[in-house]
């Protein structure tokens, strides 16, 4: 059976968890406890980077979650979750890549630098112009380039429904409200909603974190 090691706090390994569930593909879960376990040599034979998620399938291992997620779809293709035609396709992946690229670090920002400091400001003018954009992209469809779910909806709802705790009101953005409140309505992100108390201490991981990796950049200096 599909090994999948993961921890909940992680927001590519909930890509990756969502992807499992709404394919419904057996696995069995290996829980990776981010105090240490991903630095100790049994896991580091898996992944020597020391990052979660790792799926290991009859003995392929697959690391990075979009790497992950494009290798689930293309072996288990029950339920489709990549569209064939061109434009659609490339609305799939320009989701993608800007959830990453544009949003996951503003939201980094809102959750480190202080409410009131001129930095959290600038992350949410970002974010209100991703949330533009991805309503254009969106379009009429209920789904990110198809009207079912597609890997799109996975990473940028994992995003964009962290928002609401961080001050963002999705209520300004009616299109995207709608299709988040789609997403909720899924038994799978019933399953994977973090709680409250989840939340907070994904919270305090990242502040701990940025200032980590703040600290060995100065070190460097």
């Amino acid at each position: 059976m599909l090994k999948f090691y993961y921890n909940p706090l992680s927001p590519n390994a909930r890509r990756v968890w969502l992807t499992l569930l709404e394919k419904e593909i057996p696995f069995e879960s290996v829980l990776v406890n981010l105090d240490g376990d991903q630095l100790q040599p049994e896991f580091l034979t898996i992944n020597p980077f020391h990052h979660i998620p790792v799926v290991v399938d009859q003995g392929f291992r697959v690391v990075e979650s979009l790497a992950i997620m494009d290798y689930l779809e293309s072996k288990y293709p029950t339920l489709v979750m990549l569209p064939s035609e061109p434009q659609a396709l490339a609305k799939v992946r320009i989701v993608q890549l800007v959830t990453a690229n544009e949003l996951f670090p503003q939201v980094i920002s809102l959750i480190y630098e202080r409410e009131d400091s001129p930095q959290a400001a600038q992350a949410k003018q970002h974010i209100d112009k991703v949330l533009k954009f991805f309503t254009q992209v969106l379009g009429d469809r209920s789904f990110f380039g198809s009207h079912q779910l597609t890997l799109a909806d996975i990473v940028a709802g994992i995003g964009v429904l962290s928002l609401p705790n961080l001050g963002v009101n999705l209520r300004d953005y009616p299109r995207l409200n709608e299709w988040s409140e789609r997403l909720m309505q899924r038994p799978a992100w019933q399953k994977t909603k973090m709680s409250s108390e989840e939340f907070e201490a994904f919270k305090g991981r990242v502040r701990a974190l940025v200032r980590l990796r703040r600290y060995q950049a100065n070190k460097k200096k």
